[in-house]
């Protein structure tokens, strides 16, 4: 990965990347940050008492995004990351029990959960120069071409 030598307040030095990805314990703590999101809505799609077989039906759902790469980086990468934010299916909890649908509830936990998992496992937000480049770094083919 290309970066840059800074020296941080003070004084010591500190590698800092160019491609814009977290990186060391920022890193850390956003991964992190989506196993913890991936063990709560596993923990309250339990309390649901909800289909585990659709859980495992639409867990990966979410990776059919990935099918606007087709149409090229900038549109696979809008399409991507409009399903793998956490926005949607946040907004959708509160208003699946605002219109008294609490059956929605299990499709929204589904979602939060494979997010979670993904940026646990790295795979981040995608820049639109390519599905390597993410918010969490660079992964696959990407990733390598960097080494």
């Amino acid at each position: 990965m290309t970066a840059i030598d800074t020296k941080t307040d003070a004084g010591h030095p500190m590698t800092q990347p160019i491609a814009g990805a977290a990186t060391g314990y920022v890193q850390v703590l956003l991964r992190l940050e989506g196993f913890s999101a991936f063990m709560l809505a596993i923990f309250l799609y339990g309390h649901q008492h909800a289909s585990w077989i659709l859980f495992a039906i639409l867990f990966l759902a979410p990776d059919l995004s990935m099918l606007g790469y087709l149409a090229g980086p900038r549109v696979g990468a809008a399409a991507y990351n409009a399903v793998h934010s956490y926005i949607l299916p946040l907004l959708l909890v509160p208003l699946a029990l605002l219109v008294h649908h609490p059956d929605v509830l299990p499709y929204a936990l589904i979602w939060i959960a494979h997010i979670g998992l993904d940026r646990a496992l790295g795979f981040g937000l995608k820049y639109s120069s390519g599905f390597g480049h993410t918010h969490l770094g660079f992964i696959g083919k990407q990733k390598m071409e960097r080494i």
